[in-house]
């Protein structure tokens, strides 16, 4: 079946591929949750965003809070939660005669509850933002908000009611919702306090992201993004083991392929599968990646060879883009991900990510024994050495990319990763990049995670461990309970959407601490 989506694209419908996802569709689970505590958000010029909580009572007096015109009153639920919210509310004084106005914010971070969305001027929709109006019209009321929500606090706020009465909220449930089996997940055993906080956290981060598909995020954007895909998939193998759900959003995205054969970068999942019309260079390759790593952990030789044609072919488009240098074209700005930073180029470490799936797609065509391999060791063989003499730069010592041949932190982790250097010299490198923070740094915690992953490899454990502490680390110091979407240290305001509002506090490509620490034994 095919799906014309403009006269340049045509979607290529695997029927196959997508009825064989829809029979691994995953099991949910549900647990009702009451509120811990009554906090109200307070300015704090050290805490991040300048609003943190502060107590205001215990659950168990809610019901005799009494709310009119303007008041309002926040409920901390103890931890992230994704799910949705029942409340009871009951009128206080005369028979009401007008209905209750009210909105209701469910806020992940404190300025969430503090600074109005009004506010918001951000370049993507403010329709993200977890704000609800209501009216009821028949009190008292048990209201029940059908929508999935991701907080930790939730702000009822009366916005009119009557002069005659006011009204008192006696109850609020919230019903949480993951496919993850926490069950199945053992607390890690540690000496190091930290790294058992770190561990904890990131598995938070996980289980709320593991919906009817691995989710970027649940407040934002609730898609299948291949990128998130790949390291939601290495640590669920160390917690969850949720395996069939890897097996899942490898066959939905490998159901929906353009008609070149290229996987999109993410999948709509409601009401039903659309792939989006954005594909990246390197998130492509990344469904290789997935598939390898899916086949190292379960042995799945079935799936494997089922879907090796659309994980050679994302390498065969790939090499397209390869120049007669060796080199990978430097394109536009949004061909390639690799992290969110505008002044990013995206050559080199797109050309170290061809040369990291290139040999993982060699290993598995000799699982196979599809007799591509001695090709693709080839390919290999060319593209570094055209690392090495086109973008090594002798006098800086360090890897450089595009024509303005700019010095990034990503470029040096990629090509780390995708072994173009031995142990040796690459862990010499990446030292000296720690200490000299030459050029274009980090913005997120995807492309940490690949930072502290490459000093791993190069044999440099105590520096990983330092670099993690410090950066996930100063997110649990500014109170994360799960970890965030985009975390920079030097600018704590920091969004590449235009304002931290939008920002998501509970994001897939930050839960890897866990992979991390149990993989390496760290």
């Amino acid at each position: 079946m095919n799906i014309q989506r403009s006269e340049e694209q045509v979607i290529q419908v695997n029927e196959s591929f997508a009825r064989k996802a829809e029979t691994l569709m995953p099991e949910l689970f549900y647990q009702d949750i009451e509120p811990y505590r009554i906090v109200e958000a307070v300015e704090d010029p050290s805490a991040i965003h300048g609003w943190s909580m502060k107590d205001a009572g215990s659950a168990e007096e809610l019901s005799g809070i009494v709310l009119g015109k303007g008041d309002s009153v926040i409920l901390d639920f103890g931890d992230h939660r994704v799910g949705t919210i029942r409340f009871d509310v009951s009128p206080v004084g005369s028979p009401p005669d007008a209905p209750l106005y009210m909105k209701v914010i469910f806020a992940e971070m404190p300025v969430e509850t503090a600074v109005p969305f009004s506010e918001y001027e951000g370049w993507i929709s403010r329709s993200w933002l977890q704000e609800e109006h209501l009216h009821v019209d028949i009190l008292p009321a048990s209201v029940e908000m059908e929508r999935r929500y991701s907080f930790r606090y939730v702000k009822l706020e009366v916005l009119d009611t009557s002069v005659k009465y006011k009204v008192s909220f006696t109850k609020a449930i919230v019903r949480t919702v993951t496919s993850a089996d926490t069950s199945a997940a053992k607390p890690l055993q540690h000496s190091d306090p930290e790294l058992v906080a770190l561990d904890r956290v990131a598995m938070k981060t996980l289980e709320d992201c593991m919906q009817e598909v691995f989710e970027d995020g649940p407040k934002r954007d609730r898609r299948l993004w291949l990128g998130d895909l790949r390291l939601q998939a290495l640590t669920n193998y160390y917690s969850f083991g949720s395996n069939d759900l890897v097996k899942r959003c490898l066959y939905l995205f490998a159901a929906y392929p353009n008609d070149k054969g290229m996987v999109s970068a993410n999948l709509f999942i409601k009401p039903k599968v659309i792939p989006d019309d954005t594909y990246l260079f390197d998130y492509s390759l990344f469904f290789l990646s997935t598939l390898h790593d899916y086949y190292e952990a379960t042995g799945d030789r079935n799936t494997l060879k089922e879907l090796w044609p659309t994980a050679y072919r994302q390498v065969e488009l790939a090499l397209e883009s390869v120049d007669e240098r060796g080199v990978v074209q430097d394109l536009n700005s949004w061909w390639s991900f690799i992290d969110w930073h505008s002044e990013l180029n995206k050559q080199a470490p797109s050309q170290g990510i061809l040369i990291y799936a290139l040999k993982q797609a060699e290993r598995l065509a000799s699982e196979l024994e599809t007799g591509q391999s001695q090709e693709l060791a080839e390919r290999i063989h060319q593209l570094e050495e055209a690392a090495i003499e086109q973008l090594w730069d002798e006098k800086q010592q360090y890897f450089v990319s595009g024509e303005q041949r700019q010095v990034s932190w990503a470029s040096q982790v990629w090509m780390v990763l995708a072994g173009v250097l031995e142990p040796e010299r690459s862990s010499e490198l990446l030292n000296r990049m720690l200490d000299e923070k030459p050029g274009i740094l980090p913005n997120t915690p995807y492309m940490m995670h690949h930072l502290i992953e490459a000093l791993i490899l190069a044999g440099n454990t105590e520096r990983a461990v330092l670099e993690m502490k410090r950066y996930w680390g100063g997110m649990l110091g500014h109170g994360a309970d799960t970890f965030w979407e985009l975390y920079n240290p030097e600018d704590l305001s920091f969004s590449p959407y235009g304002s931290h509002l939008i920002n998501s506090y509970c994001h897939a490509w930050s839960c890897t601490p866990t992979y991390l620490i149990r993989k390496y034994g760290l």
